[in-house]
């Protein structure tokens, strides 16, 4: 069963927009939080969005292979614990995650079986630009990194299973409900 719904896409795309959506619409779905050494951003909660905590932390659950995949993803750290991701295909139940590019390949090399991996684009690489400083979260050297980041992650999109542009938020969330409606009936 395709129970491994990985959505992966550049900073700024959308996918966690998108998976907030998702989430109130798929009660049944759960929704995977992974671990980060980030600083919490306004409106995030500890536990919710991802489980803060720090370097040190992180390098011992590395260290001690908790891990099913971690990234360094624009200088910090983010990973996914892969006793979670046992626990929903042993239970048949449908894992939402939202995973940088390398780490959604990684899962889905892993779990080729249970997983369906959806790349996010944006229209343009100028609209991207602007969806990062209209975030207002980051500075100007922060999405100059992301956007460089953007270059080396768009060559991997070959590697999903379904992309998609999210020029509208509303279509891409149409789109995205439809998969996850097809994954539910077994495509």
């Amino acid at each position: 069963m395709k129970n491994l719904i990985i959505l992966s896409a550049p900073s700024g795309t959308g996918k966690t927009t998108l998976c907030k959506k998702i989430q109130k619409v798929f009660l049944d779905v759960e929704w995977s939080v992974s671990y980060t050494t980030r600083l919490i951003r306004k409106g995030e909660k500890n536990g919710k969005d991802y489980n803060f905590i720090s370097l040190k932390l992180f390098n011992d659950m590395i260290k001690n292979k908790y891990f099913v995949e971690w990234e360094n993803v624009h200088g910090e750290l983010y990973g996914t614990i892969k006793k979670n991701i046992d626990f929903i295909i042993k239970q048949n139940k449908l894992l939402l995650l939202e995973l940088d590019v390398k780490g959604a390949l990684n899962v889905k090399k892993l779990y080729p079986d249970n997983t369906y991996s959806i790349f996010i684009i944006p229209p343009s690489i100028s609209d991207l630009k602007k969806r990062l400083k209209n975030r207002n979260t980051e500075s100007n050297e922060r999405i100059k990194i992301r956007l460089n980041r953007f270059e080396e992650e768009i060559k991997y999109k070959s590697n999903f299973d379904y992309t998609m542009i999210n020029n509208n938020l509303e279509v891409a969330f149409g789109e995205l409900v439809n998969i996850i409606n097809k994954i539910k009936k077994g495509i």
